[in-house]
């Protein structure tokens, strides 16, 4: 009998003709900013950034980010230092990035749509004493500055687009506020080498964690990052590098400070790829990007394809890669009859520096060299262990079972942040916490995540599985399940389905037609109890659905009502 171990996926190692390595070993043990300083050496004048109309070569990024790195060791950042910022998706925050890992430091991106308690929560944990960030978020950081160890906050005006105003920025005379601007021009570039150990070093520091529970620290090294770029996007677009490395460009329409989208940025650095950085909610500029520079790759989350789907879209080869969160197969296609190409889809995590599986079957399709594409997150990265278990007993499970999945492999994170090792399994396995299933050519298919099944006396309801049903749907324009309490049934759930629907079918449906619609696709016990239509519904910053604060919501009520206690 067939076992992980055998590796099945390695023979879907392919690209229309073009075979793939099955290792890409050794990964150079290198400190990230070696991907930009080698690409300088080789592409000096192409553009690295698009930004509000406005373009950066990646010579003059390096030189900034050289002239910061001097700057932030002139202020006292030494290596294994924490550095935090607090940055939407703007060249400032690559400047930093790269300036902060060149010295040895670590780069703890924090989110712009953070409120004061979790800055302060953030920063507190990682122990940082220096902050970077947009003017728009100086007050905030002001406000939590007192109790924590911050002493000092380099700020920036960013752009939101291209006719701008920038705020007045009032002067700040308090000791230890720095313009960045200004610390650029003051310093001449860094030029010692610092040395790090790859694979030991922390290089970033990403919190993660924040809509299942309390925000973790992810320790990510040097050899983390560097290695999942190589084995992820190297190894994957190797037969068509020629063509890719130094001449492509990319849209980046997720949050830079998020891993997806952390990843996608380093990935193009490496191979000199020009970066159009988009505002995640400003859809028809990213359609206009799209359509008029016809980018090779856009990296963008299912929500971003909802909308795409009802967009005036040129149709175009261009590889569309969509991750982060559940890519319904009925809005794949969908997607696909708009843009006239398949949907690459990718799946990891934070704690894996970004990548794991990635499905390569639509690649294959956009070469020309493939009639039909496979559905799912695809096959794992190369150099990748995985095994699926029982997350009850934590035995292994045959192939062809459901249960959680669990990775090793090049790219998983040294541990939550101080403890190394912290949240690893023996023998360094990284429990990944949802429910997979894979078929016999290695591809894999998340069922759900295990916080988001919900429990029906006993039975085991794969939210993610009606999700996609519902999708399926011709009026539905986004949905989803949650399990709610029962209140007849202490320790069983309910299930409930909010449902915002397509403008040409508000007040033509009634909640009790989506009720009909599951039963005889789903076991009894699946069917929704509820059905509640919302105008709009709540997403988290990389723009999934927030089922955390659907349910905290309909606790809230079903407590206020007296249902529960």
């Amino acid at each position: 009998m067939m076992s992980y171990q055998d590796k099945p996926w390695l023979n879907s190692y392919q690209i229309g003709p073009f075979k793939l390595k099955h290792s890409m070993k050794p990964y150079p043990i290198i400190n990230v900013y070696q991907f930009l300083k080698d690409t300088v050496e080789k592409f000096p004048d192409n553009i690295a950034i698009v930004y509000a109309d406005e373009e950066m070569t990646y010579k003059d990024l390096k030189e900034k980010v050289d002239k910061l790195a001097s700057a932030l060791v002139d202020l006292g950042v030494k290596k294994g230092d924490t550095v935090a910022t607090v940055f939407p998706s703007c060249p400032e925050f690559i400047i930093a990035d790269y300036a902060i890992m060149k010295i040895g430091g670590i780069h703890v991106p924090l989110s712009v749509m953070h409120k004061a308690k979790d800055l302060l929560y953030e920063l507190n944990e990682s122990k940082a004493e220096i902050v970077l960030c947009s003017y728009r978020r100086l007050e905030r950081v002001n406000q939590i500055k007192t109790r924590t160890k911050i002493k000092i906050i380099i700020y920036a005006p960013t752009k939101l687009f291209p006719d701008y105003k920038y705020p007045k920025m009032e002067a700040i005379s308090e000791e230890n506020y720095y313009l960045l601007d200004e610390l650029i021009q003051k310093y001449e570039p860094h030029t010692e080498e610092v040395e790090i150990d790859p694979k030991e070093d922390v290089a970033l520091l990403p919190f993660t964690g924040g809509t299942t529970g309390v925000p973790k620290g992810t320790m990510l090294t040097h050899y983390n990052l560097t290695s999942d770029t190589i084995q992820a996007f190297h190894w994957m677009m190797d037969p068509l590098k020629s063509g890719i490395i130094g001449k492509s460009a990319t849209a980046i329409c997720v949050p830079l400070f998020h891993q997806y989208g952390h990843y996608a940025l380093h990935m193009c650095v490496s191979w000199a790829l020009k970066m159009y950085l988009m505002d995640p909610r400003d859809i028809p500029k990213i359609v206009e990007i799209i359509n008029q520079k016809r980018p090779f790759i856009v990296f963008a989350v299912p929500t971003h394809y909802i909308y795409f789907t009802n967009m005036d879209l040129k149709k175009g080869q261009i590889f569309y890669y969509s991750a982060a969160a559940a890519l319904p197969p009925e809005l794949a296609g969908k997607f696909e009859k708009k843009s006239g190409v398949p949907m690459g889809e990718g799946y990891g995590a934070t704690e894996t520096s970004g990548a794991v599986t990635v499905n390569i079957s639509a690649l294959s399709k956009v070469t020309g060299f493939m009639s039909e594409v496979k559905r799912g997150v695809g096959i794992p990265l190369p150099d990748t262990e995985v095994k699926i278990v029982d997350p009850a007993s934590g035995e292994v499970l045959p192939i062809g079972s459901r249960g959680e999945l669990w990775v090793k492999g090049p790219q998983i994170m040294k541990g939550y942040w101080p403890t190394p090792g912290k949240g690893l399994k023996e023998g360094g396995w990284l429990p990944m916490g949802d429910i997979v299933e894979m078929d016999e050519d290695g591809y894999f298919k998340v069922v759900d995540r295990i916080k988001d099944m919900i429990n029906v006396s006993g039975n085991k309801v794969y939210s993610r599985q009606i999700d996609d049903i519902l999708h399926q749907h011709e009026a539905v324009d986004t949905a989803g399940v949650i399990g709610v309490p029962d209140p007849e049934r202490p320790g069983s759930e309910r299930v409930k389905a909010f449902i915002k629907l397509k403008q040409e079918y508000k007040g033509k449906v009634k909640e009790e037609d989506f009720i009909e619609y599951l039963k005889d696709k789903v076991m009894p016990y699946a069917v929704p109890k509820y059905v509640e239509f919302r105008d709009d519904l709540p997403l988290t910053i990389v723009m999934k659905l927030h089922k955390k604060k659907l349910r905290e919501e309909e606790i809230a009520k079903m407590k206020e009502e007296g249902l529960i206690s």
